[in-house]
């Protein structure tokens, strides 16, 4: 985003801002008396704020879905900038097939990270800790002891080694894993060592205990975690999914779950939500969370905190944060 464009786009009469959260909740939002922005509340529900011609600067609402992500962007003519509060923008770009040129979609990095991490190492630990075994030998007043694995000593393999595979790393760091090997969609070299290519993930998988997926969804890590790749994991590994459902195949995941050869623990599922009497809710060493990664007590500070800021740079020129794409 240049000066001129920000300046632009807060001197036309068609200068709204649309947030999911109330203006007068959020700290340091530019003054409307002095840029000229509009405020209008809407968190997704049936009834639109106001003309959706003269929004400029769209914050989606979270975790509504597509289909309401993308309702108004169709009729929003003077848009500059989409803001979502995710860490993923997949439920967003449909919108963008007929968005004027020059909007940039900008992402929530930052915002997510510590709640996501934190739930990928509770599902790790609970997992292979036998947790939810537990807790069912609870409500059945049974003493469930013996032998559990431990994270201690096992390989962690990290397949989408963006902000929040980073933020993973940090918190294996205390658990004495024996090796953390991470993977993006290219190659770099990190002060903790490699990030190999997705190209490499062949030779990685064999190696894993416990395999992450922290990954985008998009047209590459559609089902990237299918058939073969289930097939290549150890024995025993786990599979974590803190990404998007469809990251997995979920026909080739239950065929490997129901012969017992691997675990998995799945904050994201496809389809999701889960309905009732998919299989996926019985399949043995499947430990379910219902998309809740980023959904804590993190998630508002954040939120709001990105929201000015970015607004901020909007209306001062400044660079956005976050840009993921901008349309052509």
């Amino acid at each position: 985003m240049t000066a001129g464009t920000a300046a632009d786009a807060t001197a036309d009469a068609a200068a709204d801002v649309w947030l999911p959260i109330p203006a007068d909740e959020i700290t340091g939002l530019p003054d409307p008396s002095t840029t000229g922005l509009t405020y209008r509340f809407w968190d997704g529900g049936p009834d639109l704020p106001a003309d959706p011609a003269r929004c400029a600067f769209y914050v989606v609402p979270y975790m509504k879905g597509m289909e309401i992500a993308v309702r108004p962007m169709a009729a929003m003519t003077s848009l500059r900038v989409v803001q979502t509060l995710s860490a993923g923008v997949d439920h967003v770009t449909p919108g963008l097939a007929d968005a004027p040129p020059g909007v940039a979609l900008c992402n929530a990095r930052g915002v997510h990270e510590s709640s996501t991490a934190e739930l990928t190492l509770a599902l790790i630990l609970a997992s292979l800790r036998g947790i939810p075994g537990f807790v069912r030998g609870q409500d059945r007043e049974e003493w469930r002891g013996g032998f559990y694995p431990a994270l201690a000593d096992k390989s962690v393999l990290i397949v989408g080694y963006g902000s929040i595979g980073a933020a993973i790393e940090d918190r294996l760091t205390p658990f004495e894993c024996a090796r953390v090997m991470r993977v993006a969609r290219s190659s770099r070299t990190t002060e903790r060592g490699p990030v190999h290519a997705l190209t490499d993930l062949p030779a990685l998988l064999p190696q894993a205990d416990v395999v992450v997926l922290s990954t985008p969804l998009t047209a590459d890590t559609h089902h990237l975690a299918g058939a073969e790749f289930l097939a290549r994991m150890k024995d025993g590994a786990l599979l974590v999914n803190v990404a998007r459902g469809p990251v997995v195949d979920t026909k080739a995941l239950l065929a490997e779950t129901e012969t017992g050869r691997i675990t998995a623990a799945l904050d994201v599922t496809d389809p999701e939500p889960l309905p009732a009497g998919h299989p996926l809710w019985h399949a043995p060493g499947v430990l379910i969370s219902p998309h809740v990664g980023g959904s804590t007590s993190a998630f508002l500070p954040r939120a709001k905190r990105l929201i000015a800021d970015q607004l901020t740079r909007f209306t001062t020129g400044e660079p956005l944060r976050n840009v993921v794409l901008t349309t052509g």
